[in-house]
């Protein structure tokens, strides 16, 4: 029995690291120019796709940061602590 109710918890262990780890390639995708290749238009779409539901909500509660003639994006910081603390509870 402790098998079968340890599986559902393991599981989300597992999705909550797989969200992080999609997160962090959005946002080193972000700091280098995008790719211009079919595969890797496809590849930055699906990861926008996945990402940018999360990440827009965060965005209008944390702008960016302006730094000179660029901006500095923290929203991702949030979903990072959120899925953190989910680990810490759940896993």
């Amino acid at each position: 029995m402790a098998v079968i109710s340890s599986l559902p918890m393991s599981f989300l262990c597992t999705l909550l690291l797989l969200y992080m780890l999609i997160l962090l390639v959005r946002i080193a995708m972000s700091w280098f120019p995008a790719p211009t290749s079919p595969a890797g238009e496809r590849f930055v779409s699906i990861l926008w796709s996945l990402t940018e539901p999360v990440l827009r909500p965060f965005r209008s509660i944390f702008p960016p940061v302006r730094m000179g003639g660029m901006a500095l994006d923290l929203s991702a910081l949030a979903p990072f602590i959120i899925i953190a603390i989910l680990r810490n509870i759940f896993c």
